[in-house]
């Protein structure tokens, strides 16, 4: 491990400099550190998605008193310890998460807690820091605090190192992204394998820097740093696909083919993903071409022995919905229902709202008490789809009363207020101001905000 590290040498990597091309050496200038911190160690999630605040009235108390009355010029103690504040590892760690879009005080408060006697510093509160300053594209600072986790006993995990090349990618800085990805050897103890280069290719193609990320794939494939396997060859057909780059996910899965790696169900829906979501449908003769290369994919995927799942229906189900062919629709679900394929509630909202669309309102209500029926659960935006038609229509109208005051009784779902502003919107134009109040009576009854 201390071979590794005396390899490594800092490099500039801050968000605002210009990418170079050549890959600079590494050179490291570490600025004098304090004495070691002593800090409690603590595992670090494998998750680079922070978690929600929990309910904490002790963090919600010291975030709102810093973010009203914290003054840059006054040192953060005087507010903390006139209200006896004692921070500990997990109130520090809430707290930071509801300062996560003040990153000013976010970092003065994390400054304060590194002053203490006893630091209630993890690496979760750093993992979190790091996010902050990345967030802001102070990626100087964020270097610094990797130096000072490794220097207070804090080892960096891989973890640490994903949120900084997240934000690099999302900041457009792909190359200082893939050095970053470099030096997680000079902090960790083992080597980026596949997992790591997983994440790499994977938040490259999912920012649109694909081609950044066929250029690792090819230069890191010869000198033999992973093997290329399914899932890595997935990740760049989606990277194609999600530019609009057919053609080329295409020929990645025939070169995968010829490579002996054997593409599984979620490659074909990947592929198949990529050929509908973004294909213009109009005119005709453009949803027929698009049908045929999905059929073409489900063919694919027969001879090879892979069972088409509800994902791969789903996909081509939306293409019928969006070319607003209903009856194409229904006679899809009717072969998923004889093959045993039972339909998500996403998949159920997008017949429903083609059905409505397509003026048949009668075939969409027979579909959601089938839904209801089978019990899948109809959510607002399901119901929604019904509301949007109905407007400026007699009957319609009626029966959207009739279902709206049935849902109230029968509790199905918890309306979005999307669904009460349709409603409001359609009975305000129409003058009819007792069903409004009658509507706005029920939001306040059921703890919506008004």
């Amino acid at each position: 491990m201390k071979s590794k590290k005396k390899k490594f040498h800092r490099r500039q990597h801050g968000g605002v400099q210009a990418e170079t091309r050549r890959h600079p050496t590494h050179s490291c200038h570490r600025a004098p550190s304090p004495p070691p911190l002593r800090c409690r160690p603590r595992r670090c999630s494998p998750h680079l998605r922070h978690q929600p605040p929990e309910p904490s009235s002790d963090a919600d108390s010291i975030s709102q008193m810093l973010l009203h009355h914290h003054n840059p010029f006054h040192a953060m103690e005087s507010s903390l310890q006139l209200h006896g504040v004692a921070l500990s590892p997990p109130l520090l760690h809430q707290t930071l998460l509801r300062l996560h879009h003040s990153s000013k005080i976010a970092v003065t408060l994390f400054n304060y807690a590194k002053s203490l006697p006893d630091p209630p510093l993890t690496f979760a509160s750093y993992n979190l820091l790091i996010d902050i300053f990345s967030k802001v594209r102070q990626f100087d600072a964020v270097w610094q605090l990797i130096v000072e986790m490794d220097q207070n006993n804090l080892h960096p995990t891989t973890t640490t190192f994903f949120i900084l090349i997240r934000r690099l990618v999302a900041a457009g800085l792909t190359r200082q992204a893939v050095r970053a990805f470099d030096d997680i050897g000079s902090f960790v103890e083992r080597g980026p394998g596949n997992k790591d280069y997983y994440y790499l290719l994977d938040t490259l193609c999912k920012y649109g820097y694909v081609k950044v990320a066929v250029e690792i794939f090819n230069k890191r494939k010869a000198c033999g740093e992973f093997d290329p396997d399914a899932k890595i060859y997935t990740i760049l057909i989606y990277g194609w696909c999600k530019i609009g780059r057919i053609d080329m996910a295409e020929r990645f899965l025939n070169d995968m083919i010829e490579r002996g790696v054997e593409p599984h169900l979620v490659t074909y829906n990947v592929s198949l993903n990529g050929i509908c979501r973004r294909a213009r449908l109009h005119p005709g003769v453009r949803f027929e071409r698009t049908l045929r290369a999905a059929d073409k994919v489900f063919d694919e995927m027969c001879d090879r022995g892979i069972e088409p799942d509800v994902t791969s229906y789903s996909i081509v189900l939306h293409v019928y919905s969006r070319a607003h062919k209903p009856q194409l629709l229904l006679d899809k679900m009717k072969m998923m229902k004889e093959r045993g394929i039972s339909l998500s509630m996403a998949t159920y909202t997008s017949v429903v709202k083609c059905l409505c669309s397509c003026g048949k309102i009668n075939d969409a209500e027979e579909l959601l008490e089938d839904m209801v029926r089978i019990g899948v659960s109809p959510c607002a935006a399901t119901y929604n789809c019904f509301f949007k038609e109905s407007i400026g229509e007699g009957k319609m109208l009626t029966n959207a009363l009739k279902l709206y005051r049935k849902m109230n009784e029968d509790n199905v779902c918890v309306l979005t207020m999307q669904t009460y502003n349709i409603l409001i919107a359609m009975f305000v134009k129409l003058d009819k101001m007792g069903i409004v109040r009658e509507i706005w009576e029920d939001m306040e009854r059921n703890g919506v905000d008004i």
